[in-house]
């Protein structure tokens, strides 16, 4: 592809930033007390994110894996245990089960909205099932009605693994009042970000507090004997970090509006070029952040997908790879992996098998830019497509 082909105008910068961050960071500093056990930024930013997310309780964590792994140890989850993911997701989601001794079992995701498929996972659902991760693939959720009930039914809890999706809701109702535990990601690309960092809700106080002393090398909050009430590790957030993540959950809802707005029409003009499809949404999602802007184009092999992410990128629009299957990654195998091959795997799952080779997204920041400016990635995706 040449380099003097059309290209878009620049998109909104990421991350965001102003005097609520810049504010926070001298705040913080000048607190003269910069871990969390000694100033007060952790515990706002805590109080804030839960009730925005209409949870009872949050604790801040290091980052969205941790969020993962210290939520998944709460549930029970350890050695001799299974965890049900979905198989199109970032590895995160499987490392975090395995890195606690757990068998990670990917399962298939829906074809239409990317998420874990309910049947998918009932079907996969053992003795050894400890817990089931759906995972809100790009701010749009699982489909929680069905999950919820096969939770209820089988006894297994939900883990919401909601890296994508700050501030969504799912029928009116947001991710802390769907009665499971969630982890986010406040990652460099995410919705909200500090570079890095992570958090759990919960609504059990029981739940809570065991995972507070767990992110705390298992030290309670008053502790000065050094009596350490159970196992755990550090992964306590820093002071810096939530001042600048209480700047970025006072633009979030600002930021989601704009979304809700762009993707619409960007999803329209996309499916007006031949041989692409976009993300899908169920109508029961309320509230979608768009993590990112995803479609498919069916038909595509894994090769002829990356021209079309390379030449995307030639012409200014930050696109990117679809996640590969966690289970055609090495790391997967590394340790706790189910007793099956990769085919076997393949099998099971030809949605991710798809979706994998064929989907392409576009980080978020394109749709905080202009309405024309929809019209000029569709006009440069259907460019691309033609010159292939």
């Amino acid at each position: 592809m040449s380099s003097t082909s059309p290209t878009v105008p620049e998109f909104p910068a990421w991350p965001q930033y102003g005097d609520e961050e810049r504010t926070g960071l001298i705040r913080a500093l000048e607190q003269g007390q910069w871990w969390r056990m000694g100033g007060s930024e952790v515990d706002s930013f805590e109080r804030e994110f839960a009730e925005y997310h209409g949870a009872e309780y949050a604790l801040a964590v290091t980052n969205g894996t941790h969020a993962l792994e210290l939520t998944l140890q709460v549930l029970g989850v350890g050695p001799g245990s299974e965890v049900i993911v979905p198989a199109f997701t970032f590895i995160s989601s499987s490392q975090a089960a395995q890195r606690l001794g757990a068998v990670a079992v990917p399962v298939d995701v829906d074809p239409a909205t990317y998420c874990i498929d309910p049947a998918a996972v009932a079907a996969a659902i053992t003795p050894r099932t400890k817990a089931i991760m759906p995972v809100h693939m790009a701010g749009h959720f699982a489909d929680m009605e069905a999950l919820a009930k096969l939770s209820a039914d089988s006894g297994v809890p939900l883990l919401q693994d909601a890296a994508h999706a700050h501030g969504g809701e799912w029928e009116g109702r947001r991710v802390g009042e769907l009665g499971s535990v969630s982890a986010f990601s406040f990652q460099n690309g995410k919705l909200m970000t500090a570079g890095e960092g992570g958090l759990a809700l919960f609504s059990d106080a029981e739940q809570y507090e065991t995972a507070f002393l767990r992110h705390s090398c298992g030290r309670p909050r008053t502790d000065r004997r050094y009596y350490h009430r159970t196992s755990g590790s550090n992964f306590r957030l820093n002071e810096f970090s939530a001042s600048v993540l209480r700047g970025q959950l006072s633009r979030l809802g600002g930021q989601i509006d704009t979304r809700e707005e762009r993707w619409p029409v960007l999803s329209r003009l996309l499916a007006e070029i031949p041989g692409v499809v976009p993300q899908g949404r169920d109508p029961r999602v309320t509230r979608n952040p768009h993590y990112m802007a995803m479609f498919r184009v069916p038909g595509s092999t894994e090769e002829r997908r990356n021209r079309v992410v390379d030449a995307l990128v030639e012409r200014g629009v930050p696109a990117f790879a679809g996640f590969r299957a966690i289970y055609r990654c090495d790391g997967f195998w590394e340790s706790n992996a189910p007793d099956e091959s990769v085919e076997d795997i393949a099998r099971r799952c030809p949605n991710t098998e798809a979706i994998s080779a064929d989907c392409v997204w576009l980080h978020h920041r394109t749709l905080l830019g202009t309405e024309q400016q929809m019209h000029d990635i569709a006009r440069l995706v259907g460019d691309v497509l033609a010159a292939e």
